[in-house]
């Protein structure tokens, strides 16, 4: 009987344990279960906090999307306001920021009445300031007229100007939003879109090709074109344009003269002459310039220089403006008008767009040559054009990494003065040239980069060495007696052709000896 009870002990102890491990197993994989759904949920949870972040990151690329088109859009106002900073320094614990405001009035009405306010200004303080009454609330700077500027008149721009002062440089640089007011309401008028010619208009329009007077450099090399870093003549040999380009049209149309041009091509030995159409500034093709005399200039100079079978650049001469997007609607029709005018001659080249600045990028300035060249191309298949680069046509280094494709005969623009433009701008040349650019010196001077001051012959010595060993084509500024360093005709002289030495300015007999290589 007692071993018996001891087996029966023995089998429920055995009972016991087995069932105690089966509890066990049972807890331990509803630990593992809840471990797993634990983990799971948090996959989860992760995956739709990235799938919000996603959502957001793509809410946000949206927004900015919407918030670049707004931009872009305003610029297709008949009438807007553009804000940027043209200097700072410090003052003791301040640094004081010099901005200007440009109110542009593209419609055909004057307007007045008007109220431009700029947000960004948060903690500024308002210092000297001109052309406008100024006061900063808050975050917003408001600026209203002042007696002689309350109306902006139609097809022009009015300018104001200011200083302000800021604890950092972080305030002072905050992004700058302008917007317009007019009778108190934010103006929205969009402006008129240009129109383009017609297929018979282009046709009644179109000139026909002229053939080069014997022994000219348009009957000695022909239709010029681009192959690597070498603008190349009809025969494929390498060939330098050398010459000079006009000031604005509207400002020196005297200039433009067939005299002139002769002068230029018997005595100094230029083949080439650059028309300076300037787009913005008071009496610009955009602003407020008479279009129908300035095409006429335009058209007056081509004529004069086929004429003396000298080439010829129309340049699109944005400055004041400082992106080529901001009339690209206008320079579409311009060039689509032009190319189709003189689409049979050999010696026009197109320059698309003359200094940008103001921050304009070169991805910005691609884009504007992507939507322009084709226009030219529709009428002209092969002509040369000449393409700006950043920073006032500085940074020709930047379009190298990255230059326009699918088109043949582009070449990229450098400008220099040589009193401030040295080895930092001519090493951005040479990085371009090694990349296999065409790169085109279309203006230039040997003073500073204001057009004034003093002559650095040292540093324009430097240039033209590169000039020549890379047999870069050049045109100076400017043909103008204008009382500035730059130009190129002493301002004493009213003469608008046939100068002697004595007649030129330092610039100018400096100009013509590099020219002419007396």
């Amino acid at each position: 009987m007692k071993e018996k009870k001891g087996f029966i002990i023995a089998i429920i102890a055995l009972v016991v344990i087995v069932a105690g491990l089966v509890t066990y197993i049972v807890i331990d994989k509803s630990k593992g279960k809840e471990k797993a759904e634990e983990v799971t949920t948090q996959a989860t949870t992760e995956a739709v906090e990235d799938k919000a972040t996603s959502d957001d990151a793509d809410k946000s690329t949206t927004e900015k999307k919407d918030a670049t088109k707004e931009t872009k859009d305003e610029k297709k106002l008949a009438c807007y306001a553009t804000i940027k900073a043209d200097n700072n320094w410090q003052e003791g614990n301040k640094v004081v920021y010099q901005f200007s405001i440009d109110i542009h009035n593209e419609s055909s009405d004057d307007i007045s009445d008007w109220e431009v306010k700029v947000s960004g200004f948060e903690g500024g303080e308002m210092s000297e300031n001109w052309n406008g009454t100024y006061k900063i609330s808050g975050d917003t700077l408001s600026a209203t007229a002042v007696d002689y500027n309350g109306t902006v008149a139609a097809k022009s721009v009015s300018n104001l100007g200011f200083q302000v002062k800021f604890d950092s440089a972080d305030a002072a640089t905050a992004e700058k939003t302008p917007v317009l007011y007019v009778a108190g309401e934010e103006y929205k008028v969009a402006k008129e879109e240009p129109t383009t010619q017609s297929a018979e208009e282009k046709k009644a329009s179109k000139k026909e090709k002229k053939e080069p007077e014997s022994g000219t450099p348009l009957d000695n090399h022909g239709k010029l074109s681009i192959k690597g870093t070498d603008i190349v003549d009809k025969n494929g040999d390498p060939y330098q344009l050398k010459g000079v380009s006009t000031h604005g049209l509207a400002w020196f149309p005297d200039y433009v003269n067939k005299d002139a041009f002769q002068t230029l091509r018997d005595d100094w030995g230029a083949n080439l002459i650059r028309l300076a159409m300037y787009t913005a500034e008071n009496g610009g093709y955009c602003e407020g310039g008479d279009q129908a005399n300035l095409k006429s200039l335009v058209d007056d100079g081509v004529e004069y220089a086929t004429d003396l079978g000298m080439y010829v650049i129309i340049d699109w001469h944005i400055l004041h403006d400082l992106t080529p997007t901001a009339h690209q609607d206008e320079a579409i029709a311009f060039f689509d008008e032009m190319s189709a005018k003189y689409a049979d001659y050999d010696n026009v080249l197109y320059e698309i767009c003359n200094e940008p600045n103001g921050g304009t990028t070169w991805s910005d300035i691609k884009g504007y040559a992507e939507a322009v060249i084709p226009v030219i191309r529709a009428n002209d298949k092969d002509a040369i054009i000449i393409v700006g680069t950043p920073t006032w046509s500085q940074d020709v280094d930047q379009a190298a990494d990255d230059p326009i494709t699918g088109e043949e005969n582009i070449a990229y623009t450098t400008h220099f003065y040589a009193a401030t433009h040295k080895d930092n701008i001519r090493s951005k040349v040479k990085t371009a040239h090694d990349k296999g650019l065409c790169v085109f010196i279309s203006e230039f001077s040997i003073c500073d980069a204001s057009g004034n001051g003093g002559i650095d012959y040292d540093s324009a010595d430097d240039w033209f060495s590169m000039i020549n060993e890379y047999n870069l084509s050049y045109a100076g500024w400017n043909l103008s007696n204008k009382d500035e360093t730059s130009s190129l005709i002493s301002s004493s002289c009213d003469k608008k052709s046939g100068w002697t030495d004595d007649e030129l300015s330092e610039t100018g007999k400096w100009l013509k000896s590099q020219i002419s290589g007396e």
